[in-house]
């Protein structure tokens, strides 16, 4: 599965997401670019599972040096490696051992039963807390330090991911050389 070919944001207010983890689910996998492959990274706490279908938006580059995290609210869960369109609604701030690690959120464009939803207030309060909560615990049972400072819609949003599309883009810088040590420098 290569993706490298797949648009982070194939036209205007859409996006690629591919699904690492499905709705309900305690095995956390990881999209491995060179083999293409999904591979387990971990099997969550048993009282700990995600809320929606988590994984990462193609071709993007976050604060953290991966893929920008995502979560598509469904109503039946897909598998590993499922590519959704889909429409960001907003975004989850998260501090994740001192490190910034945004969580979009976002809709199916191709669900007929979500496709008003265009903001985190046509979701429940109880709904948004849910899914705070579980980067709380979930992290927390692993020893890590999580703050949630929580949700942001709207431009911001769209801000947040053109930057990650940018950063993907963007030549990586060489590594600076080692000067050569010969016998003639002494």
């Amino acid at each position: 599965m290569d993706l490298r070919a797949i648009p982070a944001q194939p036209s205007p207010g859409l996006i690629h997401v591919v699904v690492e983890v499905p709705a309900g689910g305690r095995n956390k996998y990881e999209y491995l670019p060179a083999p293409g492959l999904m591979a387990l990274d971990r099997v969550l706490h048993p009282s700990v599972q995600y809320p929606f279908d988590y994984g990462f938006v193609p071709n993007t580059m976050a604060e953290d040096g991966s893929p920008l995290d995502a979560m598509v609210v469904m109503e039946e869960p897909t598998f590993p490696g499922c590519m959704i369109l889909s429409r960001p609604i907003g975004l989850l701030e998260v501090i994740d051992q001192q490190r910034y690690d945004a969580k979009l959120l976002c809709v199916p464009a191709n669900d007929p039963h979500l496709d008003r939803m265009s903001n985190l207030g046509q979701l429940s309060a109880q709904q948004l807390e849910d899914i705070a909560e579980f980067f709380r615990t979930h992290r927390g049972m692993d020893g890590r330090m999580t703050e949630i400072q929580g949700w942001l819609e709207g431009q911001p949003v769209m801000d947040h991911i053109n930057r990650c599309i940018t950063a993907a883009a963007a030549p990586e810088l060489p590594q600076p050389q080692e000067p050569d040590k010969t016998e003639s420098d002494h």
